[in-house]
């Protein structure tokens, strides 16, 4: 039986790396821009962190292995580790006698303290550095490894969490700038926006939320988690924005483990210039319904699409969206 008692005394970790708590998956996944396949190819000296029990609360027991494949011997070597923020460990640094010759490798033992176990999907990362003298003279290499529980949203719509559209008899229902506001139904089809509609933009086709005005359309972005899977050199978002500062940085993880990141942005759905945070206007509609009924029928409430870079000879897994919740989505796709 594991037991769960606190390491006396704790040392919390001195370096952190991010805790994603998300709302509904998973495989390890290094975090961009920089993974230990990287470091390692930059270094010649590896720094591997061995599985992790995530089946807390435990006492787990976590080995960190120094490689060192420069042509010089490598000493005076010492390894500190790290999990997510208020994860104790101990010890923080544990050094190692001796030498490593070429070829040669070294671990050191830590043990950290893993809490209860969360529900939802959950991606947690732990970092190691080994700091020496001699082997490739860089005196630092660091490595990293990346857990996850739980499952990501099988697609967007399954994480849709907000109305923005709404028919101009029934306008209550609406609530897409936390005011009561949504688009008009009408004047979205008046624009060819119409539900399950194609929608062509910055080389993606994407769909327009194939719902019934009034009901949840869109994704008002909190760091979830969303399966999408696919090859191609830029991921697009089809959404607007609430308020003038609905940016945020996205990231994609790959099947192979890797991941990149990108920021993007949306205009206000309404009176932000349209190119706003290098956006693109796909449309614009006349009016918004508010809540007693349409009306601001001459100003124009818009759509738009934005991008980030992906690796095209990866393939994507799954995305997790930016923590912005003034970032609106209806959609994303994988552009070749």
């Amino acid at each position: 039986m594991r037991t769960a008692r606190l390491i006396n005394p704790l040392r919390a970790a001195a370096v952190a790396a991010a805790l994603l708590l998300l709302p509904a998956q998973a495989a390890s996944a290094a975090p961009a821009p920089a993974t230990a396949a990287t470091a390692a190819a930059e270094s010649q000296t590896e720094v591997t962190v061995s599985p992790v029990d995530l089946d807390g609360p435990v006492i787990a027991t976590v080995k960190v292995t120094v490689k060192n494949s420069a042509p010089q011997r490598l000493r005076s070597l010492e390894v500190s580790f790290a999990g997510p923020v208020g994860w104790a460990v101990q010890p923080s640094v544990a050094g190692v006698a001796g030498s490593l010759s070429t070829g040669a490798s070294a671990s050191a033992t830590f043990r950290i303290q893993v809490p209860e176990k969360r529900s939802g999907f959950v991606i947690r990362t732990f970092t190691a550095t080994a700091t020496y003298q001699g082997g490739d003279g860089l005196g630092t290499a660091t490595g990293t490894r990346t857990d996850r529980s739980g499952s990501p949203q099988a697609n967007l719509a399954a994480a849709y969490n907000g109305v923005a559209i709404t028919d101009e008899s029934a306008t209550t229902a609406g609530n897409y700038d936390g005011e009561g506001n949504s688009f008009s139904a009408q004047k979205l089809a008046a624009v060819g926006l119409t539900p399950g509609a194609k929608v062509d933009a910055l080389g993606a086709t994407l769909t327009w939320p194939d719902v019934p005005a009034g009901t949840k359309d869109n994704v008002s972005s909190a760091g979830q988690a969303v399966a999408l899977a696919g090859q191609g050199s830029k991921l697009v978002f089809l959404g607007s924005g609430v308020g003038s500062g609905a940016t945020g940085t996205a990231t994609v993880f790959y099947t192979d483990g890797t991941s990149t990141t990108g920021v993007f942005g949306f205009p206000n759905w309404s009176f932000d210039p349209v190119d706003a945070h290098g956006a693109t206007l796909v449309k614009s509609t006349d009016g918004r319904n508010r809540p007693d009924g349409y009306g601001n029928a001459t100003v124009k409430y818009s759509v738009f699409a934005h991008s980030i870079a992906l690796d095209p000879s990866r393939t994507v897994e799954f995305v997790v969206l930016p923590a912005n919740g003034n970032v609106h989505l209806f959609d994303m796709a994988i552009a070749s």
